[in-house]
């Protein structure tokens, strides 16, 4: 299997970077058997560094891929059930739900049957292997445990109350309004109309929902929807109020209750988004020994273990850190993320990730805990959203500083031109203590 150096990576399409190749495992539903845990774990040190990142979108990436090592290292993974069952599909199976459905005592309904059936149908309808390997979807339960700030080319979300609605819109999340509502057993449908809409009217360089409706109204996409579906889309004043509740954004650590008596849910954050084999292999164990088997990834490059019994869960909890895991949220090291920066990628100005460990180390001799994606590059890639503030590289030494804003395209307002990882330490120290109206 040959690499390339300018491509979005997939299972089958091993990228080229400085520290080897990238191979990304894309999960359904973010989640991992114990046994493909294992078999990822053994890929990843055999034939790459065993180096694992968990990505902002509940999936994992193998880096360090050896020159020579593609094929056996997809091999492997193919015999381990984490392929697509149509190798044409890899690049488009591309849908995100919370790490805990089926399990969040807020959830309105478990998501996961409707999600298998839209899996299958990106994977098994060959017209739809046209939408780019960014074309991603998202369907929400209204589980507590959510990502609302990542956009997505198309998102659907359980309505309250009987029966059972799904709200949807386009280039964006379920925090936004709704354009309209579908019956959830027309879900499915739902989904291949607004995909095959988008294929039919989207020009050259349109591969995303936003590119197509900087050029066509939004309304004229719903109206082509609508002679596509056999049954009216529901569009009256109560989708068009309806908003998703909001939830906190920020990394899940420590122990979260399942609906399911007697059950947890054990969450932990990975330092600054990366495992190692070993530590995987670990995990693993920990899932046999005291939950189902099963391991969820997070949009938040994190992971839990469900299913766990309440009485074993401070146990679990304690072997998560001990493994060196992130499960206190006091650490500043979980609310940063940081891109591979200089040390993998040659787009990056600096390291990243060395930057990011020096400015928690700043951060614990106060009580800011801000959230900060420090990007070594303009391409944002470790997030996916624009988090409260960003430290943009402009050179080896400086960062640009900007804070989220409301109204402001991009990352928002620039706060400060230029300044170094330990004046930015300062900064969040002095505008971000527990307390000050600025954190």
């Amino acid at each position: 299997m040959a690499t390339r150096s300018s491509a979005c990576p997939g299972l089958l399409r091993i990228v080229r970077a400085l520290d080897g190749g990238i191979c990304r495992v894309k999960l359904a539903g973010g989640q991992l058997t114990s046994q493909q845990a294992r078999a990822i774990a053994e890929a990843a040190s055999h034939c790459a560094s065993g180096v694992l990142e968990l990505t902002n979108r509940s999936n994992l990436q193998i880096r360090g891929v050896r020159s020579g090592g593609e094929n056996a290292l997809i091999a492997q993974l193919l015999d381990a059930g984490l392929g697509p069952r149509n190798l044409a599909a890899d690049d488009v199976r591309n849908l995100m739900l919370s790490p805990a459905a089926g399990l969040d005592r807020a959830a309105l309904w478990d998501t996961r049957p409707l999600a298998t059936q839209i899996l299958a149908l990106l994977e098994n309808t060959p017209e739809l292997h046209a939408l780019s390997a960014k074309f991603a979807l998202q369907l929400d339960g209204g589980e507590s445990l959510a990502m609302l700030q990542h956009p997505h080319d198309l998102w659907l979300s359980a309505l309250p109350g009987e029966p059972q609605w799904l709200a949807f819109g386009l280039a964006g999340s379920p925090s936004d309004p709704a354009l309209a509502a579908v019956p959830v057993e027309h879900g499915l449908t739902l989904v291949l109309g607004v995909l095959s809409v988008f294929l039919q009217l989207a020009g050259p360089g349109q591969n995303r929902m936003r590119q197509l409706l900087s050029s066509l109204p939004v309304a004229a996409f719903v109206e082509h929807l609508q002679t596509r579906l056999p049954f009216p889309l529901r569009r009256d004043q109560a989708v068009a109020h309806w908003r998703r509740p909001e939830v906190p954004c920020r990394a899940p650590m420590g122990l979260i209750a399942q609906q399911q008596t007697g059950l947890q849910m054990v969450a932990a954050a990975a330092r600054l988004g990366r495992i190692s084999a070993n530590q995987l292999l670990a995990l693993a164990d920990l899932a046999e020994h005291y939950g189902d088997a099963s391991l969820r990834l997070t949009p938040w490059q994190g992971l839990l273990l469900p299913n766990i019994p309440s009485a074993a869960a401070d146990a679990v909890l304690r072997a998560l850190a001990e493994l060196g895991l992130l499960t206190d949220a006091r650490e500043p090291l979980g609310h940063l993320i940081a891109c591979s920066g200089s040390a993998g990628c040659a787009k990056g100005l600096t390291d990243s990730k060395a930057d990011a460990l020096h400015l928690a180390e700043r951060l614990r001799a106060s009580t800011a805990r801000p959230q900060v994606h420090i990007s070594a590059c303009p391409r944002s890639c470790a997030a996916a959203h624009t988090a409260p503030f960003t430290l943009l590289a402009s050179n080896n030494d400086h960062y640009q500083l900007y804070q989220r804003t409301p109204g402001v395209a991009g990352f928002g307002q620039l706060l400060v031109a230029a300044m170094t990882i330990d004046e930015a330490g300062d900064w969040f120290a002095a505008h971000c203590a527990t307390g000050n109206s600025d954190a």
